[in-house]
């Protein structure tokens, strides 16, 4: 099978990495933080920082030939699990119909000390 990269300028990239990856109808994006695009700032508190990164992550898959409808699972890291409620209401405003799967894991930092980053697979639309 041929590996397919995805790199989209609306959402930015803070290393040397794809910003998602596909095999077959298979899309496995990397995780997506709470970086402004258009201004290249870290979203402040935990609210706007996953409506970013929810954004962020539908343009990486825009990018890849798909959407939200699509994702078989996701990964959320929070730095504190304290957020869950709120991040667990935005991310149901997401994923109204289709619920994939999901694992929430606390972690002890994340890059650029943002507050959640959310890494997804996917298949592609066709």
């Amino acid at each position: 099978m041929k590996l397919k990269t995805v790199q989209t300028k609306k959402v930015p990239a803070v290393g040397p990495y794809s910003q998602a990856a596909i095999v077959g109808n298979l899309i496995y994006t990397s995780g997506q933080i709470g970086l402004d695009g258009k201004t290249g700032v870290i979203v402040g508190g935990i609210e706007k920082q996953t409506e970013q990164v929810l954004y962020n992550l539908t343009e990486v898959l825009k990018s890849a030939g798909s959407d939200l409808k699509h994702v078989l699972k996701t990964t959320i890291y929070l730095k504190n699990m304290a957020d869950f409620q709120i991040v667990n209401e935005i991310y149901g405003s997401y994923f109204t119909e289709h619920k994939p799967a999901r694992a929430t894991i606390e972690v002890a930092r994340l890059p650029k000390d943002v507050l959640i980053e959310i890494d997804a697979v996917a298949v592609t639309k066709e």
